[in-house]
């Protein structure tokens, strides 16, 4: 009984993980490409936001997503 409830326990986590990864790899993208396309950052901007993006996966996205991101609405 016990080993019955480890598998679906560990199976579930598995998919939670699976979900989870899968998000992060969206939400990564997505903020890539909205600082490739963002018009209210010049070139130099653009080009550190996106290197930032590409060697800090999570982290980098998260920062631009927060500091990056709000100057698409500016102009």
């Amino acid at each position: 009984m016990f080993a019955l409830i480890s598998g679906i326990i560990g199976v579930f986590l598995f998919l939670v993980s699976g979900l989870i990864g899968i998000a992060g790899f969206v939400f990564w993208v997505w903020m890539l490409i909205h600082a490739i396309t963002n018009k209210g950052l010049g070139d130099g901007e653009k080009i550190a936001w996106v290197l930032v993006i590409i060697f800090l996966p999570f982290i980098g996205s998260v920062i631009y997503f927060f500091i990056g991101r709000p100057k698409a609405g500016a102009y």
